[in-house]
């Protein structure tokens, strides 16, 4: 039995890994598709239909590139940069529950790596790594462009993290476990919990994308102020993990705010559909990933409608708006379930 653990936890690892790179290297193609469409333009055409083939290519471009390490870089933490950003990046997914339970053979199977609980924090604490691979890529390049962009990401990874932090002690105190699994099943039979949490989602989704470093918060890679960022030094599939990991990062935001506030794998009526659990399942999964694509597309599409923040409004926005509103709310959240049990 312990064998056929195992076995199913390589394989759904291995699942995942793949949708994640998969999900990453088509979030390519789907950026530049909605930027197209929001800029009356074609976007990629020409490689397969209706440039399906484009990341592909990307893909061979970048992995057939000529490597350049700059010779006054510290070599070692030159590569362990995009190489940390990458592995934090893929490792956020663990505690994800992309499914309920399979039954094949009378065994069943979770779609879900590891259900500890305490995912919230483990979630928290690999992100909060993240950081350290764009720190080092652009200590290492010994570049003062590459540096200051790494230190921009730094602070503002660091001050938004704080109101993130915040917004989720409200959904803890609402729902009172830190395991994504229960938080997803508490929403089966109930509402989403966005009816309960409006303030605290709108304050998480903020935080992703500057956890994300999106647009608006894209500072860290601020063509026009620091030449391209804390990767300017990087060429072929080095560039590519920094780049792949932020697409990574962007799909597992997506799924922890599906999951955490818009019901996960739980759709309206699921239980009354009367259908055979491993369809229901099947059907749950899907259901989390037309929501993950969602975010997905919010992400981009506020990537070509709002402009860059100036770095003082960034800031100022994350410790004199973000943190007092993330306090309010979890002070609001705490009378409110006072008062409940008092009635």
């Amino acid at each position: 039995m312990d064998w056929v653990l195992i076995l199913e936890k390589i394989l759904l690892i291995s699942g995942v890994l793949v949708i994640s790179l998969v999900v990453a290297m088509y979030s390519t193609w789907g950026e530049r598709k909605v930027a197209a469409i929001m800029q009356d333009r074609l976007g990629p055409n020409r490689a397969g239909w209706i440039g399906l083939l484009q990341p592909l290519a990307d893909g061979g471009k970048l992995f057939f590139k000529e490597e350049i390490i700059p010779g006054s870089s510290n070599r070692f933490l030159f590569i362990l940069g995009p190489s940390l950003a990458m592995m934090v990046a893929c490792m956020t997914s663990a505690v994800i529950p992309w499914g309920d339970t399979l039954i094949i053979a009378g065994h069943t199977v979770s779609l879900q790596i590891a259900d500890i609980n305490i995912g919230m924090l483990y979630i928290f604490g690999v992100v909060s790594l993240g950081v350290y691979g764009i720190m080092l890529g652009g200590w290492a390049s010994n570049n003062k462009y590459s540096l200051l962009a790494s230190v921009r990401a730094a602070s503002q990874i660091i001050s938004y993290e704080l109101a993130m932090g915040l917004s989720l002690i409200a959904l803890v105190m609402l729902t009172g476990t830190l395991s994504l699994k229960e938080i997803v099943e508490q929403q089966r039979h109930g509402y989403w919990n966005f009816v309960y949490q409006p303030l605290g989602f709108v304050l998480f989704l903020i935080c992703s994308f500057a956890e994300c470093n999106r647009s608006p918060f894209d500072l860290p890679e601020a063509e026009n102020e620091l030449n391209g960022g804390y990767h300017l030094e990087y060429s072929s599939m080095k560039l590519g993990f920094y780049l792949f990991a932020e697409y990574i990062n962007m799909f597992i935001s997506s799924a922890v705010m599906a999951s955490l506030y818009f019901g996960g794998y739980c759709f309206p009526f699921m239980d009354k559909l009367g259908l055979d659990h491993n369809l229901l399942t099947i059907l749950g999964t899907a259901a989390l990933f037309f929501k993950t694509i969602c975010f997905i597309f919010f992400f981009m599409w506020v990537r070509w409608t709002i402009p860059r923040f100036r770095y003082d409004q960034l800031m100022r926005l994350g410790w004199n708006m973000m943190i007092p509103l993330a306090l309010a709310n979890m002070l609001l959240t705490g009378a409110a379930i006072l008062w409940k049990q008092g009635h």
